[in-house]
């Protein structure tokens, strides 16, 4: 079994759209998927409650806190058959609850809205995200997804300047699109939705999609390219 962690203690940056997207991805794709949720808010659980009950199975893993009587090692039971295993860690995760994590992972997905405050707020907890002795041995790979990228401003130099700073891989660059709402909404994934409606979503997270699964030997080019994402009312 593979594991992909989703973390960002900066709040806002789209863990969540993130992990239940990959997940939907990856059970569209057939795989035997679980998705755990370590947030007291159960968001990933909520989207996974109100799927259709003909979509792809994912199951359902609870990590957040034990309320008193209950037993936390009961809620976050994965399957023995599950294959991909994604964590949507909480917001303002730290200390032992990151270390906890990681050591199930085997790749980490760092969602970051390029803006000077996200970046801020994102680096030092990168830092000492390399410095685990997990991460810093190559057992476990950590990529930077660029979220909520506006079509007017593709290229920022603050965020270059941070990845080259940092010498982290850049997975994906995801525009600002209305689509993920509307999947979040409908409890499905942008790669279950019609593909002529998600054709520049599912282009943008192909990417890490197949990284997760090691499948990516090099950087897409369409991480360059800028493709306006159509907007959509309700």
């Amino acid at each position: 079994m593979r594991t992909t962690l989703v973390i960002n203690p900066k709040g806002g940056s789209g863990k969540t759209t993130i992990a239940v997207n990959l997940a939907a991805g990856l059970a569209a794709d057939g795989i035997p998927t679980a998705l755990m949720d370590y947030d007291p808010q159960r968001s990933s659980l909520t989207w996974l409650a109100s799927r259709a009950p003909h979509a792809p199975r994912i199951h359902a893993a609870n990590a957040a806190p034990a309320k008193f009587g209950q037993l936390r090692s009961f809620g976050m039971h994965v399957p023995p058959a599950t294959r991909h295993l994604v964590i949507d860690s909480p917001a303002a995760a730290s200390g032992v609850l990151v270390h906890e994590m990681v050591e199930r992972a085997h790749c980490v997905l760092v969602p970051v809205v390029p803006s000077v405050i996200d970046i801020r707020a994102t680096e030092s907890f990168i830092n000492g995200l390399l410095a685990i002795p997990k991460v810093r041995a190559g057992a476990v790979c950590v990529g930077i997804v660029a979220n909520k990228v506006r079509v007017s401003m593709p290229t920022y130099q603050p965020f270059l300047h941070f990845l080259e700073t940092l010498q982290v891989r850049l997975v994906a660059r995801l525009l600002d699109s209305d689509m993920y709402l509307r999947a979040a909404e409908s409890g499905s994934g942008i790669f279950e939705m019609d593909p002529g409606e998600t054709f520049a979503e599912r282009r943008q997270f192909t990417p890490i999609v197949e990284w997760v699964r090691g499948e990516s030997a090099h950087i897409h080019e369409e991480l360059h390219e800028v493709r306006q994402i159509r907007r959509v009312s309700f």
